[in-house]
């Protein structure tokens, strides 16, 4: 094998490793709860909002710069929901007043 093409093997199998670390992280809902309380994500990465439980929930967020409402999120639906701005962002259940939980996102 030339060297030209063992560096292109070793490029290639790099972009492949950091494509499978950058897999979006998945929020469930279950239990008028959220699987997690805070999570930290780096700016432009994105959550998937899952909703496991029985009944419907309306996850959004007023956080400047990550502002979002995924309206009425029926059980078994997911919904990716991309973070642009560094800072923490609240995010919230507009049905259910209990179900909170903070992202943090890094540049």
């Amino acid at each position: 094998m030339s060297r030209a093409r063992s560096l292109l093997a070793v490029a290639i199998l790099a972009g492949l490793s950091t494509g499978a670390l950058a897999a979006t992280q998945v929020i469930h809902q279950q239990g008028r709860a959220f699987s997690e309380e805070s999570v930290t994500v780096k700016k432009g990465d994105a959550l998937t909002f899952l909703n496991d439980d029985t009944i419907p929930h309306n996850i959004m967020s007023t956080s400047k710069g990550n502002e979002f409402n995924l309206g009425s999120q029926q059980p078994g639906a997911s919904t990716d929901v991309t973070f642009k701005e560094a800072g923490d962002v609240a995010v919230i259940c507009a049905i259910h007043p209990r179900m909170k939980m903070t992202v943090k996102v890094v540049d």
